[in-house]
């Protein structure tokens, strides 16, 4: 007789680690609280689906969790981003690395995904029940009694994905269970300064973000939106100081460099142009790599005339312009949602996983995988592949 496994969360994990299940020894039931499954997978990477990052070796790939990078090293030394693209494409959805590493489907688009699994889970005879949302789940003497909306359930086993909202947390409270307060990570920095006004859409290959107060420096792409800051540096840094920013009440100071250059190196440039076209407009000068949108900001921002030669270009305007550029001091007041993928730093203590199967050490018979963990990553397809090798080890361990 078939065992009865009930998998608490339609989402990334849940979905793999039901695809991965042996049909012939198992019974399974994907309980999703929402009318669709699978929904951060069909919003990720812009409806395209970053599925995970062309970063090959463990001991690299764990320096992009903030959070869990110990523990997640022996779970992506069994499945790592590699395994994911051989998965994809034993079931004819081939994979592709973009320039930036990030992984998508060649299809451009997350159904592929999300058809992917609804295949794999039908196939399987599994089912999917959506709107139904689980209210308690009680220990009897060798199973589980799962309370829903729309009923009670047993499960022999029970796979508990459910992502680290208050009620999932606290359904694994009651039953033992020690979580960390989730709180938002993966956000842009909310700004009102005269410097971004008027820019939103303009990007920079390369900048530098500091927050001095809490030492964190980060670099990457950087985007000016109706809000403020965002972009891989912004996100960067929200990931990594998750917790502390959530102290700070989103209520700091940091420093931006637009250019990635320092102030002496930019002085430079700044003296070697002034030298070689002394008769060029100001305004109409590309002297450092930015759009000149924001290079027409700058000018104004530092009460520069843009029809002024380079050569009339005083000492003090200089430095008023490269401290802008450079060296520009914003206050950050409060942050935004990355565009829905909504990511949090908290949920169910590590020490109480058992990580080469991802079993509970509180509970017989009980996985746990996913956000619900106090694991979290930097963007880039991070936090999907810990879902799929999470997942993968679950599976494995229940197939035998």
């Amino acid at each position: 007789m078939k065992k009865k496994i009930i998998v608490v969360g339609g989402g990334a994990a849940g979905f793999f680690c039901a695809a991965n299940l042996d049909e012939k020894k198992y019974e399974v039931k994907i309980l999703e609280q929402n009318s669709d499954v699978l929904q951060k997978v069909k919003i990720s990477g812009g409806g395209r689906c970053n599925v995970t990052h062309a970063c090959f070796d463990p001991r690299d790939l764990v320096k992009f969790y903030p959070r869990g990078n110990k523990e997640l090293l022996s779970v992506f030394s069994k499945f790592q981003p590699g395994d994911t693209m051989e998965w994809f494409a034993n079931r004819n959805v081939p994979l592709k690395i973009e320039n930036d590493n990030r992984i998508f489907p060649e299809s451009n688009s997350s159904q592929s995904i999300i058809n992917c699994f609804k295949k794999e889970i039908q196939e399987k005879n599994f089912e999917i029940v959506t709107k139904t949302t689980v209210r308690e789940i009680q220990k009897t003497e060798n199973q589980y009694l799962v309370k829903t909306n729309i009923g009670e359930f047993i499960a022999d086993y029970i796979i508990y994905t459910t992502g680290s909202s208050p009620k999932s947390l606290k359904i694994l409270e009651n039953l033992g269970h020690k979580t960390v307060p989730a709180v938002p990570s993966l956000f842009t920095f909310n700004i009102h300064d005269e410097l971004l006004n008027e820019l939103p859409g303009t990007s920079f290959e390369w900048a530098e973000v500091s927050i001095p107060k809490l030492k964190i420096e980060e670099s990457g792409p950087l985007l000016i939106t109706h809000w403020g800051l965002s972009g891989p540096a912004i996100l960067k840094i929200s990931a990594w100081k998750a917790r502390e920013l959530f102290d700070l009440n989103y209520q700091f100071e940091i420093k931006v460099n637009f250019s990635a250059e320092t102030i002496e190196d930019a002085e430079i440039i700044f003296a070697e142009f002034k030298q070689q076209h002394p008769k060029k407009t100001i305004g109409q000068s590309k002297i450092f790599n930015v759009t000149q949108r924001f290079w027409n900001q700058l000018l104004a921002v530092s009460r520069i005339n843009p029809e002024k030669q380079v050569a009339q270009i005083s000492q003090k305007e200089m430095r008023s312009l490269l401290d802008q550029l450079c060296r520009k001091t914003f206050k950050v007041e409060g942050k935004s949602t990355f565009k829905d993928e909504f990511v949090t730093a908290g949920g169910v203590e590590l020490k109480e996983i058992n990580f080469k199967n991802m079993s509970s050490k509180i509970l017989e018979n009980f996985y746990i995988a996913g956000e619900v963990l106090n694991i979290d990553a930097v963007t880039g397809g991070f936090n999907f592949q810990a879902c799929w090798s999470e997942a993968w080890l679950m599976a494995e361990d229940l197939n035998g």
